[in-house]
């Protein structure tokens, strides 16, 4: 799906323990993406997840079910694969669920992405969401990630977390509209 996009609000992390859009999320659109760009953990092999809060709801903690996978190569060349991760995924959890697996903390390593959520004002409706990442894992190692599933609530959801697996970040996150 494509369309035109609107930039509703960004975020720049800079040591932070997390990143929330508490506004803009409302039924203008029927799709809206975040984009991610240059993540990089302070704990080296941190992966940045996120979670949702339905309207008028406390703490970030709906219930998705998901899946993760990923295809990998390792620069010299000795790793190649693409596999079903199934310890990242979720069935009906509701836990932050993860976008990558851990990316390098060095100054060359990082995380780039664009999450897609989908209807999340819709009352009726779960929510769906994927994504899609690339990461320098592990040292060498690019990773390409995928992540999908929807969050099982037909509430309106209107804020959104990211964090790592564990310590701070920085990076830029920005929410954009798609009509």
């Amino acid at each position: 799906m494509s369309g035109k996009l609107t930039l509703i609000s960004s975020a720049t992390a800079s040591g932070s323990s997390s990143v929330e859009f508490t506004s803009g999320i409302d039924s203008t659109y029927d799709e809206y993406q975040f984009w991610f760009v240059d993540i990089n953990p302070a704990t080296d092999n941190a992966g940045i997840s996120f979670q949702v809060n339905a309207v008028g709801g406390s703490g970030f903690n709906e219930t998705m079910t998901t899946t993760f996978f990923n295809a990998a190569h390792r620069e010299n060349d000795s790793t190649t694969t693409l596999n079903y991760v199934a310890s990242e995924d979720q069935a009906q959890g509701t836990a932050y669920q993860k976008l990558v697996y851990g990316t390098g903390n060095d100054s060359d390593s990082s995380a780039s992405g664009v999450l897609h959520l989908f209807s999340p004002s819709s009352t009726t409706k779960v929510k769906h969401f994927y994504s899609r990442f690339n990461e320098m894992y592990n040292a060498e190692l690019t990773g390409d990630r995928y992540a999908a599933g929807y969050i099982n609530t037909t509430s309106a959801i209107d804020e959104v977390s990211f964090k790592m697996s564990s310590g701070n970040f920085d990076g830029n996150i920005y929410l954009f509209g798609v009509s």
